[in-house]
């Protein structure tokens, strides 16, 4: 008798899986909070240290679970609006066949060198991830990633590794990426970017693992390529230039506006639409043709949008049922009599832990730095160790945690099971880990400042 191969749930099981845990937990632990006040360096709310208090009991029952879904998809309806329509301003992208052109132009050029594709678009968007975390923005490249790796012969897991993976990799390990390492040191009353040379020196090998263990696994898996004959290739004209230039320029706008002018996702989705409707008339496509485009790309995104909704839900559950607060207290309490160099490791460990129903890296920053920073100063750890250990803790979860939205609507809109990334991304993950665990000793030891 065979056994049945194991397989994940479905990624929309898993996540009302995850929403019901969250409600059951608000009747097994205890309510509790912190007191907070305004903390005009980060312009948030942070929590006081010394100041939890048992409060009364709110749990959450079994409809009042199910209301949470719908009011986690309106909590997340910035990041929801940005991902639809940068679906659809693709998909009209697509329709007018600039990417065909692009993507079967590179992909001639490179097919025998193929998996050179993967270092170089890895430290593009690893650049991404070091200076602005980016996450949810990556979806909009899924369309032109797909075709490259399949015109290449790689599995569409490669295209997210070699994207959201790397962007990850660089964001946990950034020296200056404003919404982790900045905004912990804010809290923690460091300078801001301090410790530039020692995180660019635990950065450079932790890319590295990360673009060899992708290139290891693209050649592993490699099929024939699916290249289109020489005789169908048209090549690109200055419509295309324009598209291509619009596409970049979209970007370079935002990165100014969010550095600049606070901007946030409305302001990208925002100019996405613009490209899309830029793309429908360069293209020739006619309003009803960019309007139908528009259409099948929000359809194509449906899916992948729902799900950042369902896992912000769980955080809607935990908060709702105020034990958010009672989480956090009860894991980093045990660690107050345990010696520096441990202290600074089991910080680590319990920030990827924290990270699961807190899934926000700057919301983290928030809610653990103030308790933290205090216990670090009684044990006589570094401030700077301090900041490592979250930023290393929650910074790698990122990569696997299910209640990340952003990878799970990444993944649907690669068609990429869940369980098919953990086979790349867990054992990358091991190495990354121990490398990380390294780096929070040498600073405890070093007296990183």
């Amino acid at each position: 008798m065979s056994s049945r191969r194991f397989r994940f749930p479905h990624p929309l099981s898993l996540l009302v899986g995850c929403v019901l845990l969250a409600a059951v937990l608000t009747w097994v632990l205890p309510a509790g909070q912190f007191q907070r006040r305004e903390d005009p360096a980060t312009g948030r709310s942070v929590v006081l240290a010394g100041t939890y208090a048992r409060v009364e009991q709110h749990p959450v029952g079994p409809f009042q679970a199910i209301v949470a879904i719908p009011r986690g998809i309106v909590d997340a309806a910035s990041v929801i609006a940005l991902v639809f329509l940068i679906g659809g301003a693709f998909t009209v992208v697509e329709r007018t066949g600039t990417l065909g052109r692009v993507v079967g132009g590179l992909a001639q050029r490179v097919s025998r060198r193929g998996l050179l594709v993967i270092p170089i678009a890895g430290v593009a968007f690893s650049l991404g991830g070091i200076m602005m975390q980016i996450e949810e923005e990556l979806i909009a490249f899924v369309p032109v990633l797909l075709l490259l790796v399949r015109q290449l012969g790689f599995s569409p897991v490669v295209a997210v590794a070699m994207s959201l993976g790397t962007a990850a990799v660089g964001a946990a390990f950034s020296p200056v990426n404003p919404f982790q390492v900045i905004i912990a040191q804010k809290v923690a009353q460091l300078p801001p970017a301090s410790g530039l040379g020692f995180r660019i020196a635990f950065l450079v090998p932790a890319l590295a693992m990360w673009i060899a263990g992708t290139m290891w696994y693209a050649r592993r898996t490699r099929r024939q390529p699916d290249l289109p004959p020489p005789d169908q290739r048209v090549p690109l004209d200055w419509r295309d230039l324009v598209i291509l230039i619009s596409i970049l320029a979209a970007f370079a706008i935002y990165i100014y506006g969010a550095q600049r002018l606070d901007w946030e996702f409305d302001q990208l989705s925002a100019l996405f639409f613009i490209v899309g409707i830029l793309a429908g008339v360069l293209g020739r496509l006619g309003l009803a043709g960019t309007a139908e485009a528009f259409v099948d790309g929000f359809r194509s995104m449906a899916f992948a949008g729902l799900l950042i909704g369902f896992a912000r839900a769980i955080y809607v559950v935990l908060n709702d049922g105020q034990i958010v607060d009672t989480l956090v207290n009860g894991m980093f309490t045990p660690i107050a009599g345990l010696p520096a160099t441990l202290s600074a490791v089991a910080m680590m460990v319990l920030q990827a832990g924290i990270h699961l129903p807190v899934s926000s890296t700057s919301s983290q920053a928030v809610l653990t730095m103030p308790l933290l920073v205090p216990l670090s100063d009684l044990i006589g750890l570094p401030r700077q160790v301090t900041v490592l250990a979250y930023q290393y803790g929650a910074g790698l979860c990122e990569m696997v945690t299910p209640t990340n939205g952003a990878l799970m609507a990444m993944l649907a809109a690669a068609g990429v099971r869940y369980e098919d990334w953990l086979k790349l991304a867990l054992p990358l993950l091991g190495l990354l880990t121990l490398l990380a665990g390294a780096g929070v000793v040498l600073g405890a030891v070093i007296r990183l400042s």
